[in-house]
């Protein structure tokens, strides 16, 4: 069975990518199993550079094949902020509540609805630093008020219109279904399962 490396220390990107791969005849890792220390500054101008950033790292570390992301909610009425700088919308040390706050306060000004997007980029990079890119993205409307037990991030204040909640509200089932994540993935799907065959 191969191994496959997911790049990142977040808990809850971590669930949804052994989730969404979890038909794959393949070994996830996350970097605490492989008993690696990812400390990258992630510079680059847009998601997919921050993700190859992240997944050369790991995969140059490790010699494994490594998958990282890169992602962030895009507000029209914002210009498309907070976009590449999503996780450090509040500073560095802010909690996921705090940036949603700060988002329903510096968006309350302008005039509903708000159209918003998230969206992600995922790199795959092997050991001999082949590099695949692939994005997804999930539109929706942000809303002045929290809904919704599930999920991590913007998820509480990201309404879904077609299906009527917020992403906090849906099920983990659904979510990894139509998220940004899941379709990115879903892209990626067919080429890990080359990398795996070979």
């Amino acid at each position: 069975m191969k191994d496959i490396l997911i790049a990142t220390n977040n808990q809850g990107k971590i669930k949804e990518f052994l989730v969404i791969l979890n038909s794959l005849d393949v070994r996830l890792l996350t970097l605490k199993e492989v008993g690696l220390i990812l400390d990258v500054e992630e510079n680059g101008d847009s998601y997919e550079k921050n993700a190859i950033i992240k997944a050369t790292a790991a995969a140059r570390l490790s010699r494994l094949v490594s998958i990282a992301d890169d992602s962030g909610l895009e507000v029209d009425a914002l210009g498309g902020a907070p976009g590449i700088y999503s996780a450090r919308y509040a500073g560095t040390s802010a909690t996921d509540k705090d940036r949603r706050m700060k988002m329903i306060e510096e968006i309350k000004s302008h005039q509903a609805p708000y159209p918003a997007r998230f969206r992600c980029s995922i790199a795959i990079v092997t050991p001999d630093q082949t590099i695949k890119t692939f994005t997804g993205t999930c539109e929706g409307q942000i809303i002045l008020e929290e809904r919704g037990e599930h999920g991590f991030g913007y998820d509480p204040i990201f309404f879904l219109p077609e299906h009527s909640c917020t992403m906090a509200e849906l099920s983990p089932e659904i979510k990894n279904q139509i998220s940004h994540r899941a379709r990115a993935i879903s892209l990626a799907f067919d080429y890990i399962k080359s990398l795996i065959q070979k």
